[in-house]
């Protein structure tokens, strides 16, 4: 069954003109169809298509079912976004499939972007949320300096992701070890260039916990993935482990 995204489709039982347009014109749907809508809020709608209009696709809400997000708690990534915004939208466009709940784009000192205009990212969000057959549309914050983020109070697990070259290889502690299944958990990830050593400190004094994403050198959008899909694939085998 096809789906849609419409924020407020309680209210309206109708489309917005884009997605009326990829429904009647493209799909071809017609009146007697029926299709999915989510709100990005969680809520799936099961709508029944009464006014098949290219401009204004009048609906009947048949059914509604609360989906909650699978992985059961807060996923929060930061990161600064690289010069290359096709990067940026990949990264978005992929932890949205995956799952979460929050993307911060930060600006620290190194960020060699310093503006970002979210309105296309939006778009990838939620055209994400509908291919994953999601009902939550994460929240993207506009671009946020580190130290606001760094104040915001948060009461679960706080990481940030930097390499120490201080300390051996073996002294680091890895983001995979340190993850607690289930728990609420922000994971902060720096520029190219990465974090300035007053940044680093800021962090520790906030409390986060530095971590290593394993052996390889991550570019800035690489890395925001790779933290993402180990919090679920941690949590999805401590989920089987208790199963069993």
């Amino acid at each position: 069954m096809h789906r849609f995204y419409h924020p407020d489709i309680e209210r309206t039982q109708a489309l917005p003109e884009e997605e009326s347009k990829h429904c009647v014109r493209v799909l071809r749907l017609v009146e007697g169809d029926e299709i999915e809508v989510v709100d990005g809020r969680g809520n799936l709608y099961r709508c029944r298509i009464v006014m098949a209009h290219p401009k204004r696709c009048c609906l009947e809400i048949v059914a509604t079912q609360h989906v909650p997000p699978h992985w059961g708690h807060k996923i929060v990534i930061a990161v600064a976004p690289p010069k290359n915004i096709d990067r940026i939208e990949d990264m978005a466009d992929r932890v949205t499939e995956m799952g979460v709940d929050r993307i911060v784009p930060l600006l620290c000192n190194n960020s060699e972007r310093k503006v970002l205009k979210t309105e296309r990212l939006r778009k990838i969000l939620v055209a994400a949320m509908k291919q994953s057959l999601k009902a939550s549309l994460p929240v993207l914050d506009e671009m946020t300096p580190l130290g606001t983020l760094l104040a915001e109070p948060f009461a679960g697990d706080k990481y940030i992701a930097y390499i120490d070259p201080s300390l051996p290889r073996e002294q680091r502690k890895d983001f995979a070890q340190e993850y607690v299944p289930g728990h609420d958990t922000m994971i902060v990830i720096g520029p190219e260039g990465d974090f300035s050593p007053a940044e680093i400190e800021a962090a520790l004094k906030a409390g986060f916990t530095p971590v290593s994403l394993g052996q390889s050198r991550l570019r800035t959008e690489t890395a925001a993935m790779w933290a993402v899909a180990a919090c679920h694939a941690i949590d999805q085998r401590e989920k089987l482990i208790k199963q069993h």
